[in-house]
């Protein structure tokens, strides 16, 4: 405080003592040009006149004041906080944020209450359950029952899908569900295994063990590449990590959908066809010629209403399926069947958990990959299914509870599970009102499991795959890649890169691309290069884009060029500068009439800078000097000009720095007669 009144009581001798220093010879040659005011202590008189001395009218001595005051606050601006103490300050933000938010609603109350809210905020049940009433259970055990049948026969094929055997899925439909119905924010929400999951990590477990040669072996680490995706889920929202799910876009989402819904289509032909020897990889090339080769060694619109229908048709198919192949004697004649489900509840794998296997770094890996997988899918479509009912999802409970999920479904025989697309539908149509749909569908197929798991001996595999395929046209939305190619070339191409990376390669290789091509995009946004001239548009105030406003004027000897780039680096750095001085070139040889004198640089979309940045900009200096053009700046960011500084460059420029280009274009000795108003 002290400090600032210091400056405010020294008022424009200051300012005439920085800017003194600026015309010192030692900042710049004799031969300099002269198009910006001196700024001076007559510049701050009550009687301020144009250097010009055309008009002889006085100028506003309060404004002028205003535009020298406010370059000063450019200059003086205080150093920025490091990289360091921005991570500190975040963490302390979130800290400070959670104590608040807890004390502000717990302060005035006893300890007995404060033990309640915070157990209602970790287990939101505890919240909505208290004003649960019988007419909300009613549609909750109609929507229950049916996301159940439907859950069943995808259970187990899903199960089959990732190389397990078919009570794993079942068992990854009772735990989950009724961890996520305690701790879960979604009412709408589904819970159980999917597709895309199961495909994933056989995809990628099977590298480390054959599922084939020992599926024990295979087993155990599916069973800790689970418990590793909780953990990561759990610490994604324990930490506010939510943004690294997003590092997956919609169109690198859609894409990868599409691929994965024909790779696990054509995986499903070994099922369909009978097929016994089938490759492992998930490529289309390798899934198509183990066909080919098995068939060659032979011998030879919805009515809404209905919804319910569609939902226990895959159950009424394995029932009629079943039944028949038990009558026929079917399994005697070439169909295979699904044989022996263990029923039961689901048994603890605590002891399964391979913790010191030499593969244990690589689980890890699968299990993050699977984690930000699994999250993204189930958040997408928390948030679709809750923006339709107009309600709050909360992203970071939402991750904690996945991941506690998954945790505790590692120590009970279930593998990955996460929100299901295709039964959220279901539910969301079977008229579910809150997360009590999940508990009766883990019910449901607990009591399954208990009792009719002996029925399912003569299902015939056919008839599981079928059911998978049912569910795949959901996962290719052809609607939405148009769309995204209509919005957007470069999310197009996110797209594409993980449907045929999926398609003609592997699911991981498919991941990757999407992933490398979102970065890409956001790296080439950030750095590319970029400029863009300004004009003042007629009647106001404001300097556009002259192409963007082709109504917008360029103002006679000053040309005004916006960077676009938000970093100005080593990769971008002297392209701008070429850039801009062959424009500058080009502008004068193209037009007699108009000679640039000024070059005003809009940094104000200019987030940063380097020394490769500094350097170009210094060069840029030199170049415009030696042709008699002065160069300004206007409007640089925090980090921007306390580099400048640290640099000497703003001294090089004799201290034209400029809050706005307004401000800057009135600093300039050029004849205002011929600019626009």
């Amino acid at each position: 405080m002290a400090s600032s009144a210091a400056m405010e009581e020294s008022g424009g001798d200051t300012v005439a003592n920085d800017r003194a220093k600026f015309d010192s010879k030692e900042n710049f040659s004799a031969g300099s040009p002269k198009h910006f005011k001196k700024p001076s202590t007559a510049s701050i008189s009550p009687t301020l006149v144009d250097e010009g001395g055309d008009d002889g009218h006085e100028k506003d001595p309060e404004k002028n004041t205003t535009d020298v005051e406010r370059s000063r606050w450019v200059l003086n601006a205080p150093k920025p906080p490091g990289l360091c103490q921005e991570l500190m300050d975040s963490v302390r933000e979130t800290i400070a944020s959670c104590k608040s938010k807890y004390h502000s609603s717990l302060k005035n109350h006893s300890f007995a209450k404060r033990v309640i809210s915070i157990q209602q905020g970790i287990f939101p049940i505890l919240s909505w359950g208290r004003d649960y009433k019988a007419t909300k259970f009613k549609s909750d055990l109609m929507a229950g029952l049916t996301i159940a049948s439907l859950c069943i026969p995808q259970s187990i094929g899903y199960a089959t899908l990732a190389k397990l055997d078919p009570q794993y899925g079942l068992y990854t439909s009772v735990v989950p569900p009724l961890i996520y119905a305690v701790m879960g924010t979604s009412r709408d929400i589904a819970i159980g295994p999917v597709a895309v999951v199961s495909l994933l990590i056989p995809s990628m477990v099977q590298k480390l063990v054959d599922p084939g040669a020992d599926p024990i072996a295979y087993r155990n680490l599916v069973l800790t590449t689970t418990f590793f995706t909780g953990l990561f889920q759990a610490s994604f929202g324990f930490f506010r990590l939510g943004f690294l799910v997003d590092f997956l876009s919609h169109a690198a989402i859609v894409g990868f959908m599409a691929g994965a819904a024909i790779i696990i289509g054509l995986q499903q032909l070994k099922g369909l066809l009978g097929i016994s020897h089938f490759t492992n990889k998930t490529d289309i090339i390798s899934v198509i010629k183990a066909v080919w080769n098995s068939v060659h060694h032979y011998p030879g619109k919805r009515n809404k209403k209905l919804f319910w229908l569609a939902a226990i048709s895959p159950l009424i198919s394995v029932i009629i399926s079943t039944l028949i192949v038990f009558l026929t004697r079917g399994d005697k004649h070439g169909v295979k069947i699904v044989k022996h489900v263990k029923g039961g509840l689901n048994p603890s794998s605590l002891h399964e958990l391979q913790f010191k296997s030499p593969f244990v770094g690589e689980v890890a890996k699968i299990g993050l990959i699977v984690g930000v997988v699994a999250l993204t899918e189930a958040i997408a479509v928390g948030r679709s299914f809750a923006s339709m009912k107009g309600y709050h999802l909360d992203g970071n409970k939402e991750m904690v509870a996945m991941g506690f999920m998954n945790i505790v479904g590692s120590f009970t025989s279930c593998y990955v599970a996460t929100g299901s697309f295709s039964r959220t539908a279901v539910n969301f149509s079977a008229g579910c009102e809150t997360l009590v749909s999940n508990i009766v569908m883990a019910i449901t197929v607990l009591v399954s499991l208990e009792l009719f798991t002996k029925l399912l001996y003569y299902t015939p595999t056919a008839i599981i795959a079928s059911i998978i395929l049912s569910a795949l046209p959901g996962l290719i939305n052809l609607n939405a890649a148009n769309h995204i190619w209509k919005l957007d070339k470069l999310d197009f191409l996110a797209c594409i890169g993980a449907f045929f990376g999926v398609l003609f390669a592997s699911v991981e290789i498919g991941l990757t691309a999407a992933v490398t091509i979102s970065f890409a995009k956001v790296i080439l946004i950030s750095i590319r290069p970029g400029t863009e001239t300004l004009g003042k548009l007629p009647g106001t105030d404001l300097f556009c884009d002259i192409q963007q406003y082709p109504m917008a004027v360029q103002l006679p000897g000053i040309m005004i060029m916006r960077l676009k780039s938000a970093l100005l680096c080593f990769a971008n750095a002297n392209f701008i500068r070429e850039r801009i001085t062959s424009w500058i070139s080009e502008d004068n040889e193209g037009n007699a009439k108009r000679t640039i004198l000024v070059l005003i640089l809009d940094m104000s979309s200019l987030m940063n800078i380097d020394t490769s940045g500094i350097a170009s900009l210094q060069e840029l200096r030199k170049t415009l000097t030696s042709q008699g053009i002065e160069l300004a700046i206007a409007n640089p960011r925090w980090q921007v000009i306390h580099k400048l500084k640290l640099a000497n460059f703003v001294s090089e420029i004799e201290g034209r720095v400029f809050l706005t280009v307004g401000e800057a274009v009135n600093a300039t000795t050029i004849s205002a007669k011929n600019i626009p108003i």
